[in-house]
């Protein structure tokens, strides 16, 4: 199925959220930035089996809300519950997030049951504000579940013409709010540093003991160099460790994302990469997702997705470093684990019509086999040329 553009009266710097995308030429673009670590070799296995595929209506009506924008998703073992994190900034609906069930067998994906909405409340106990309306707007990214704490961590982009900050928060089951985690000034927004529009805290991921989180930008800050073009990686993402116990921040690495695969069509339309989710494989040991859109190519060829492991005992600490200029750091290098065009197109087992907006990454349950089933949601931006797509994999330790 065809993947149209977005429509073109749209604001460029809100194009990027319109459609994904990303394909294949990651690994290419580390070799002009000094320093910087080649992206090492896919291993020869293949480390993801396609289970199956699913969808959500699009604009879904659900307890009075419109279901979309899905940017986050975890995981609760105990209860089964899989929570998933609108991005809407309350401009249909306030700020939420929403509660599913799944069927998962070892080669079936069953379709998700939404079981419950809940609005994320600020300290006030009242619902987050759209644009219009108020300074602390919010733009929902990434969610993870504390099973210690039984409270949900979610990411937020921020609003840079209301100077709402990009944030890090904690939340209760109801939506009411624990705490705001302090960060980085250099996260805010400035006219000449600091993060770019809607390419700030994208990805949030928990360490295995739930004791640290690591918070991930989509995109380099402004001091740090340039976006991804067609013909060079992007400047480095800050990724940023913080211990939960005490909310210090304990430290940072620089990853580069990979140039944009192709040009898009005609060459002066939109085209972006960027680091949409990360994910602990384990203590010492990240999965990164990094998503690309071309525009004027199908929704196969238009869209990319990749999957990267990183170590983070790698890397030079950035935290104390204002401006990452190439020399004066060491980046992280990355291992390709997956490149999701391989289950498009003709081929053996579940294939994939289409690839889309894929933001949301979890763990699921354990599968017969042992190993630990790995859960992808696409955010739609509510655009009817969009889906919301669950894809569920066998991952190969």
């Amino acid at each position: 199925m065809p993947c149209p553009p977005p429509p073109a009266t749209a604001a460029f710097e809100l194009t990027r959220r319109r459609m994904l995308g990303y394909g294949a030429a990651a690994a290419l673009g580390l070799a002009g930035l000094t320093r910087a670590k080649p992206t090492l070799a896919s291993s020869a296995s293949p480390r993801l089996r396609l289970i199956g595929e699913a969808r959500l209506p699009h604009r879904l009506q659900f307890q009075g809300t419109t279901v979309g924008g899905l940017s986050g998703v975890d995981y609760d073992e105990a209860s089964g519950l899989y929570y998933l994190l609108s991005d809407d900034g309350s401009n249909i609906n306030p700020a939420r997030f929403y509660t599913a069930r799944l069927s998962l067998e070892t080669d079936r994906l069953g379709e998700p049951a939404l079981t419950g909405v809940t609005s994320l409340r600020q300290a006030d106990g009242s619902t987050y504000p759209a644009a219009l309306r108020g300074i602390q707007v919010p733009d929902p990214e990434a969610i993870r579940w504390r099973p210690a704490s039984q409270t949900l961590l979610w990411t937020s982009e921020g609003h840079a013409l209301t100077g709402a900050a990009p944030a890090l928060r904690e939340s209760r089951t109801d939506g009411t709010l624990v705490r705001e985690l302090a960060l980085p000034a250099m996260f805010d927004f400035q006219l000449t540093q600091g993060s770019r529009i809607n390419l700030a805290l994208e990805g949030l991921a928990l360490s295995p003991d739930g004791r640290q989180a690591w918070i991930a930008m989509e995109g380099a800050l402004r001091q740090d160099g340039p976006l991804p073009t067609v013909q060079a990686p992007g400047g480095p993402c800050r990724f940023t460790q913080l211990d939960l116990v005490n909310g210090k921040i304990l430290r940072q690495i620089a990853y580069i994302p990979d140039a944009i695969p192709r040009a898009p069509v005609p060459p002066a339309t939109h085209a972006d990469n960027g680091v949409t989710e990360i994910l602990m494989l384990d203590a010492d040991r990240m999965l990164v997702l990094e998503r690309a859109y071309m525009a004027g190519h199908d929704a196969v060829s238009g869209n990319s997705l990749r999957l990267y492991l990183i170590d983070l005992r790698e890397g030079t600490d950035t935290l104390n470093i204002p401006a990452l200029r190439p020399g004066a750091y060491q980046p992280v290098a990355k291992r390709l684990l997956a490149d999701f065009s391989a289950f498009t197109g003709e081929g053996p087992g579940p294939r994939l019509q289409r690839l889309d907006n894929t933001e949301g990454m979890c763990w699921g349950p354990r599968l017969p086999s042992g190993n630990r089933s790995l859960h992808f949601v696409s955010d739609d931006n509510f655009n009817s040329r969009q889906i919301t797509q669950w894809l569920a994999f066998e991952f190969f330790d």
